[in-house]
């Protein structure tokens, strides 16, 4: 995927986790840190019950714009959900997973890659 791809795939996927009422929706860029992604995009649900639907409305979306994930995870319990995309990967969290993992934190350096969206 390009960049203007990358670009277009990330504008889709803030899009919907907007649409969705997503709680704090951070982007991390993190290309410079590691070749699995290019950029994270992390953001919280209000419950359970709303992580999942803001992982699903994800997927279908990016679905719609001829974007298959790689893969789904965590949508059992749903306390934490991957979608991810390649170019973009997609942590929905509940708010006290969030906090005690911060990835936002892990995954920026000085803080130089966190930006909000």
């Amino acid at each position: 995927m390009n960049n203007k791809e990358s670009d277009r795939l990330l504008e889709v996927v803030l899009a919907a986790l907007d649409e969705m009422k997503g709680v704090d929706i951070r982007v991390v860029d993190v290309r410079e840190l590691t070749s699995i992604t290019d950029r994270m995009v992390i953001v919280s649900g209000t419950s359970t019950r709303h992580v999942k639907a803001l992982a699903e409305h994800v997927v279908v979306q990016a679905k719609q714009h001829g974007c298959t994930p790689l893969g789904v995870e965590g949508e059992t319990t749903a306390e934490w959900v991957l979608v991810d995309l390649a170019d973009v990967v997609v942590h929905v969290m509940m708010p006290e997973i969030r906090e005690f993992y911060a990835l936002e934190k892990l995954w920026s350096v000085g803080g130089r890659n966190n930006a909000s969206a």
